[in-house]
């Protein structure tokens, strides 16, 4: 026979995300996620010379889009209108609306050399470190 120990909050902790999921999941259908930004979800990746930056954006125009870097801040901004339906939604949960999102990056990098790339709803972002901070090998004479 196996004991089961149960917390004691972990129900009410429960019923509690469920309602506050449906009470989210309600706000689109009331028209409340069009007025609202939206924060998009970004992968940043470092690797040795650059940092990557990935940004799933389906269904927006490229030229949309408005992406800055200032004072090593990147910032991403643009929207995505939203679809006109005879119907009602029954279930609605594609992102629409006015979006931003503003990350700094964690050292410097070359912003005459940043290059974006938007391709299947992804935008890629490739941006270079600085020279001056790029790991340097340094060699050994032997004499």
């Amino acid at each position: 026979m196996r004991i089961v120990t149960r917390d004691p909050f972990a129900q009410e902790l429960e019923a509690w995300r469920n309602t506050m999921e449906q009470l989210l999941n309600e706000l689109p259908r009331r028209g409340y996620a069009s007025e609202r930004p939206w924060v998009l979800p970004l992968d940043v990746i470092e690797t040795e010379d650059k940092y990557i930056v990935k940004a799933s954006i389906p269904g927006i125009d490229p030229d949309q889009l408005n992406i800055t870097f200032s004072d090593n801040v990147l910032t991403i901004q643009g929207e995505i209108t939203g679809e006109k339906t005879e119907g009602r939604y029954l279930l609605r949960e594609r992102r629409f609306g006015q979006f931003q999102r503003s990350i700094a990056l964690p050292e410097r990098v070359d912003a005459d050399k940043i290059e974006a790339e938007y391709r299947d709803g992804v935008l890629v972002l490739s941006i270079p470190k600085a020279e001056e901070i790029k790991p340097k090998r340094i060699s050994v004479q032997v004499k």
